[in-house]
């Protein structure tokens, strides 16, 4: 039987038992293992994973763990230079395109509104969202470990927050968006950008109150939702304000 040292760090004892949580324990195991492999056997989605040392020196997924190794892993770095050691994937993970499982409705609705690109579909199933992720090269976000535990998904993320506005706010921090918000140029209904239309074109689709008192219009260039500064402007102000605060 094998035993190896283990050690994860920061939002990665998340994932983990009560007992596992910030500290150095041991791991027996008797059959030939990548080191993936056995961070997910602890219910560590490789998507929540930027380094790996083994025995001090930094390895990919795909690095075979051995008796007496001493494994630390890593989350994703904000701000400390990590430069000279292996990353795990060969771009950033903070690219501002997303798409979310069937469970984070409201929460796609809301990064719409900030201008952020989410493809989001109530009947997406797993595999529909992993062969999203990997043929356009977009995060995932999902309350599903199993789901970022799928192999093909390389960008993830695991959200902790249960409800929709807290979820915005931890998805903006974790990957520092703040400064890519853009309000009112992505369709909230169905992700389209939105464009200026002239009021004449679209004229006869708008109710006669409307038609009466505004004049600047832009409209959706995938579903032809239209979009105007009416009451619910300054709702939706106020809501922008709450969730980049």
């Amino acid at each position: 039987m094998a035993r190896v040292q283990l050690r994860f760090y920061e939002e990665l004892n998340d994932f983990l038992a009560p007992a596992l949580r910030k500290v150095t324990f041991s791991h027996e195991f008797d059959r030939r293992a990548s080191v993936k492999d056995m961070i997910e056997s602890f219910g560590v989605p490789h998507t929540e994973v930027d380094i790996i040392l083994v025995n001090g020196q930094s390895v990919d997924f795909s690095c075979i763990v051995q008796d007496g190794d001493r494994i630390s892993v890593y989350p994703v770095f904000e701000s400390l230079d990590v430069s000279p050691l292996v990353r795990l994937r060969p771009a950033p993970l903070r690219s501002p395109a997303f798409v979310l499982d069937s469970n984070l409705g409201r929460l796609a609705r809301y990064l719409r509104l900030l201008g952020f690109d989410c493809l989001y579909q109530n009947d997406y199933d797993d595999e529909t969202v992993a062969n999203i992720a990997d043929q356009e090269q977009r995060i995932v976000l999902t309350r599903d470990r199993a789901l970022l535990q799928r192999k093909i998904i390389t960008r993830g993320y695991f959200v902790r927050a249960v409800r929709p506005r807290p979820q915005v706010k931890e998805v903006l921090a974790r990957f520092d968006l703040y400064r890519l918000v853009d309000p009112f140029n992505r369709c909230i209904r169905c992700n389209g950008d939105l464009q200026a239309v002239d009021k004449q074109v679209i004229e006869e689709r708008l109710e006669p109150r409307t038609r009466e008192y505004f004049d600047s219009f832009r409209i959706c260039t995938a579903c032809g939702q239209i979009y105007w500064k009416g009451s619910h402007h300054a709702r939706s102000l106020r809501l922008i304000e709450e969730l980049t605060r």
